[in-house]
């Protein structure tokens, strides 16, 4: 493992909400030949590891017993949180088989400078905020990292090809997937004609409308001069 992440846990033997008011974070332990286990944890302690760990990085998790403490590696499965104060209500651990790949969604963190950016005006875009991989758990890297300063002019792109990608580690996406590249900004006729648009457009529904509105005014006019003909 890259990094060695450690957190304790207890059974959990109250109530929920009785937990939380412990600063104690309800969880459940699952996986590959163990029975599901439920939790409490330490809510400190695990902001503090899931900062450090993510969803991609394994975890020691110590699992006090009456015999001791038993050890298990496992990666963060799901994390829900509370729909109005954010605060982590509860955790689902995930314990996989060390011997066998698994896919994740790995985060890419855009480091350095682009001089097209910089020195051009340009706009950066990346259309992948993560990608997904396949590789031994013990294998899986926290993010994947993505040097922008090499992106010195509006023909110079990164593709998922262009990755460096950490040994034992498989990127699963196309590898002319474009990772990140800079636009030209636009020049001040484009930005002109841009805003222009949506008016022109809204103009011509307004059109159309009016259009619609003389032609169902003709029609009823001409259903009533042949009222009155029909009854004179």
């Amino acid at each position: 493992m890259a990094q060695k992440i450690q957190l304790d846990a207890s059974a959990r033997s109250d109530a929920a909400k009785t937990h939380r008011r412990r600063q104690e974070i309800p969880a459940v332990l699952y996986g590959a030949n163990i029975p599901s286990v439920t939790l409490a944890i330490r809510r400190a302690a695990f902001e503090r590891a899931f900062a450090a760990a993510g969803y991609t990085t394994l975890i020691e998790l110590a699992m006090q017993e009456d015999t001791g403490a038993r050890e298990h590696l496992v990666l963060v499965r799901e994390v829900q949180r509370h729909p109005l104060k954010n605060t982590i209500t509860h955790i689902d651990f995930y314990q996989p088989r060390l011997d066998r790949k698994i896919h994740a969604d790995v985060p890419l963190h855009f480091t350095g400078e682009s001089p097209a950016v910089k020195n051009l005006a340009g706009i950066l875009i990346h259309p992948l905020e993560e990608v997904e991989i396949e590789a031994l758990p013990a294998d899986l890297p926290h993010t994947i990292e993505v040097d922008i300063s090499i992106l010195t002019d509006f023909d110079t792109a990164i593709h998922i090809k262009d990755l460096v990608i950490p040994a034992g580690v498989d990127i699963l996406n196309e590898a002319e997937e474009l990772v990140a590249a800079v636009q030209k900004p636009k020049s001040e006729e484009e930005l002109e004609a841009a805003l222009a648009e949506p008016v022109a457009e809204e103009v011509d529904k307004v059109e159309k409308v009016e259009d619609k509105g003389k032609a169902e005014e003709g029609d009823d006019a001409a259903e009533v001069a042949e009222d009155e003909e029909k009854k004179g």
